[in-house]
């Protein structure tokens, strides 16, 4: 007997994280417009990308000084692990019709972290949909309410939030470094980026830096026995021992 939406563990996980992540919202809008985007420009950034990794990485490269392009590609490549966990969730919940593009919008980190930290079918797709659509609603609304405060405080410079976009990408990426060889992939980004500084257009060095960690993905890493691929970047269950943890590839 399946339990009630109330009981539901899997939509409790996700309104929680839908919660946590959403009032992230604030400080994407607050940094956008400081980055030099108007308030509508940063909502339809929201409501069309949704991936805050991309949306933080888009108006880094444009408080830097790069074009909208550079910015476009590096927030593209950012979300590409996006394309693979729609797969996931294509081959987990089998969504259909309209459905399927609904579930293609909400398709993140947190909600397909939510859905395979569930077991039984039912509780991934609550567990999916009440996170996805849950961080979608007010991830924007919070992004409003940050990109309405942040124009209210006028130029940015004037309170030293200039660099504050490309600070909040480094903070996004600093958890991430966990491992030896995402370190290692880490510094040689860097170091390419600095290399390229001098010779190329501002918002160009973060894709020559992409690049070179494409390639060090693409020659050294090699899949494991059982075919393991890309895991969301967050866990749901930080506090447990998942010893039942359904694989959808």
């Amino acid at each position: 007997m399946s339990t009630s939406l109330r009981q539901s563990p899997g939509a409790r996980v996700g309104l929680s994280i839908a919660v946590a992540t959403g009032l992230y919202g604030v400080s994407f809008g607050a940094l956008s417009v400081a980055s030099g985007l108007t308030v509508w420009q940063t909502q339809a950034l929201s409501l069309l990308l949704f991936s805050g990794g991309s949306q933080f990485a888009f108006i880094g490269v444009i408080a830097g000084g790069g074009t909208p392009v550079a910015a476009a590609s590096a927030a593209a490549l950012l979300g590409i692990r996006n394309a693979v966990y729609g797969m996931q969730i294509n081959v987990l919940l089998q969504p259909r019709g309209w459905w399927r593009l609904a579930a293609a919008q909400v398709t993140i980190d947190e909600s397909l972290a939510t859905s395979t930290g569930q077991t039984d079918p039912l509780e991934q797709r609550r567990g999916f949909w009440v996170a996805g659509v849950g961080i979608f609603v007010l991830w924007n609304l919070f992004t409003l309410v940050g990109s309405l405060a942040g124009d209210a405080l006028g130029d940015p410079k004037r309170w030293g939030l200039d660099g504050a976009a490309v600070a909040a990408f480094l903070a996004l990426l600093w958890p991430r470094l966990r491992s030896r060889d995402a370190g290692a992939i880490a510094a040689a980004c860097a170091l390419a980026t600095i290399l390229a500084i001098p010779f190329v257009p501002p918002g160009v060095p973060i894709l020559v830096a992409a690049v070179v960690a494409a390639a060090v993905g693409w020659f050294g890493y090699r899949a494991g026995p059982d075919g393991e691929g890309l895991e969301p970047d967050i866990d749901p269950y930080p506090d447990t021992v998942q010893t039942d943890r359904t694989d959808p590839s």
